[in-house]
């Protein structure tokens, strides 16, 4: 797998509306305890469509993962033209100050929002053109993250695709770790 689709919920559906909320530390935890042996069995490049939330955060990740891993690359491909213009001022710098340092930066879409068509159009193509995806998504607690999950599965249908899942369970456990630590 040299191409990862890393995609989960957007912060208002997990109740987080900061980054340096507590519960932001142990997602990225769990994050990373995927991307780690991914990187080690040679996965380079990982992709996110830049929405606020676990894409973003995994992008810290990476940034991080970056002075272990000199290879990793992350790449932003954007549903659509600019958006995060109805973003706040601080979401707008956070999400900029993440474009400025990624390897590659693009738009599906070459048009502004349109509709809902242009993130459906996003789900297909960045499981067409990844080899596996890591999703944060429950089941037990539907939200935006089923499409691309939805997706992921019908391709897996007819295509050798890992669907690496991150559950509630697996971030309560990166949070009972640090309560042990």
């Amino acid at each position: 797998m040299n191409v990862i689709y890393i995609t989960g919920y957007k912060p208002f559906e997990f109740g987080i509306f900061k980054n340096d909320h507590e519960g932001v530390k142990y997602i990225k935890r769990a994050i990373k305890r995927r991307l780690v042996p991914l990187i080690d069995e040679g996965a380079e490049w990982f992709i996110i469509s830049g929405q606020l939330g676990v894409e973003l955060w995994a992008a810290e990740v990476l940034f991080e993962l970056k002075d272990e891993y000199k290879d990793v690359k992350l790449g932003v491909l954007t549903p659509f033209l600019g958006q995060e213009e109805t973003w706040n001022e601080t979401n707008k710098q956070y999400y900029q100050n993440i474009l400025a340092q990624a390897d590659f930066v693009d738009s599906i879409s070459k048009k502004p929002y349109e509709g809902p068509q242009q993130l459906r159009a996003k789900n297909l193509f960045m499981v067409h053109k990844s080899d596996g995806i890591i999703i944060v998504y429950d089941e037990e607690r539907e939200g935006t993250p089923k499409y691309a999950l939805a997706e992921a599965e019908k391709y897996r249908a007819a295509h050798p695709y890992p669907i690496i899942r991150i559950s509630f369970d697996d971030l309560q456990q990166a949070a009972e770790e640090d309560q042990w630590n």
